[in-house]
């Protein structure tokens, strides 16, 4: 069975964009992060499944500073819906 995959959609509006990004990822269940500026994607970013805090030390310095210079932006994370909980497709 495939799993099912959804977006969870983030306003960058203050420093606490980050420390949710950890817990997401910490979660294990991230597959991307996608930074949009305007309707038109940024950055993306693959998360792979196991990765530890070292490794995302420089994905997440990078959406800081995406953040900081871009003032409003979205970050969008694709997760993944194993239990089949969610209800909306992709």
């Amino acid at each position: 069975m495939t799993d099912q995959t959804f977006w969870q959609t983030l306003k960058a509006e203050s420093e606490n964009v980050i420390e949710k990004l950890r817990q997401l990822i910490h979660e294990g269940n991230v597959r991307r992060i996608v930074i949009q500026h305007g309707g038109r994607t940024i950055a993306e970013f693959p998360v792979t499944a196991g990765v530890v805090g070292a490794v995302l030390a420089p994905v997440l310095a990078a959406v800081g500073a995406m953040i900081a210079l871009l003032k409003d932006c979205t970050i969008q994370v694709e997760r993944v819906d194993s239990q089949g909980t969610h209800d909306t497709k992709v």
